[in-house]
């Protein structure tokens, strides 16, 4: 549980510690957060292996419009990709300046 010090800032992501399992996304409770992702073949395995894949992410966004900051998403990645951070979110004048991608879509 957030000891409310961190709470109320922006929540940031750890892009390179997100596998897209979107557990954060299914435990919101307001569904503000957006995730887009797809299936590559992993690489670098021994021959003769099964062929694997691995999640790649494409796109990760909150609507600061929806979200309550209550840090559920924070508490539940269990990939520890999700950190508060101390700068507020920005404001915003339309509700789409209020959705902020955190990953560049890829495809």
């Amino acid at each position: 549980m957030s000891t409310g010090e961190e709470s109320h800032r922006s929540i940031r992501l750890i892009e390179s510690a997100c596998t897209s399992c979107v557990i954060c996304a299914q435990e919101c409770p307001t569904w503000c957060i957006s995730i887009d992702s797809h299936a590559e073949p992993m690489k670098g395995l021994p021959s003769g292996s099964r062929q694997r894949t691995e999640n790649v992410l494409d796109r990760f966004a909150i609507d600061w419009s929806l979200c309550m900051y209550c840090g559920i998403c924070i508490e539940e990645c269990p990939y520890d990709a999700l950190e508060w951070v101390g700068d507020l979110t920005e404001p915003g004048f339309v509700a789409e300046s209020l959705v902020e991608e955190m990953v560049a879509q890829r495809r």
